[in-house]
């Protein structure tokens, strides 16, 4: 994905620190619920922040980290954000009952690429209404569909929303997260909105470079690779 060098090194950086950036996904949605509980007893023997789980898996993962410092997150509206709000609401609200207490939320893609900010801010706005004092809510614009001014905007419109992150990307689209999209994002809100990439973020120099623009949190796959890479470089 990245193919640059990190402007972070090795030495610049924590185990924890890197740990305390990486949501283990869950999210294919081929995998079996053995699959599921290796990859909740994978996050837990990392020590990563969070898992991101399938609606269903929630209280599954719920009960497999419930003893463990380890998070567990879900998606709303996922993978195409074309939900009606209604049900995105339903959706959190479930989830937080659940014990979720991470929503990774897809804003309405269409709505977005057609000029209509006030009704993409509403539906942001509804979920974290929901969410308040109860989880994070990271609002993901799928980069891979939009414009450059389409990406400020929609990053402009979660800050408006109240949503704790602007995200790239589901992982399910025709690219993820890219270094350009990342500096836009984090040039575009606050700093009291944090920034996650998803989508490409493979290994642990692209951790470090993602890092190195600002991003707090990424989505992963292949958290195991990235740890022991940093173990195996920092010894």
């Amino acid at each position: 994905m990245m193919l640059h060098m990190p402007t972070l090194a090795v030495s610049d950086v924590t185990y924890e620190q890197l740990a305390a950036t990486i949501d283990h996904s869950l999210l294919r949605p081929e995998r079996t619920i053995d699959e599921v509980v290796a990859g909740c007893r994978l996050a837990d023997k990392y020590q990563v922040i969070s898992v991101c789980a399938r609606p269903a898996d929630v209280p599954l993962c719920v009960g497999e980290l419930g003893e463990s410092s380890v998070a567990v997150g879900t998606v709303i509206g996922f993978p195409h954000g074309s939900s009606t709000t209604a049900t995105k609401v339903f959706e959190a609200e479930t989830a937080l009952d659940q014990g979720a207490v991470e929503l990774d939320m897809v804003l309405n893609i269409g709505w977005l690429r057609s000029g209509d900010s006030a009704a993409v801010e509403k539906d942001i706005a509804a979920v974290v209404a929901a969410a308040e004092g109860r989880a994070l809510v990271k609002v993901i614009l799928e980069n891979a569909y939009l414009n450059d001014e389409q990406k400020r905007q929609g990053s402009r419109l979660v800050e408006a929303a109240g949503a704790d992150f602007v995200k790239t990307s589901t992982g399910f689209a025709p690219s993820g997260a890219t270094i350009p999209d990342l500096k836009l994002m984090r040039e575009t809100v606050s700093d009291s909105v944090q920034v996650k990439a998803a989508g490409g973020v493979r290994s642990l120099d692209d951790l470090l470079e993602v890092m190195s623009v600002g991003v707090t949190r990424i989505g992963a796959t292949r958290t195991a690779d990235i740890l022991d890479d940093f173990r195996s470089r920092s010894s």
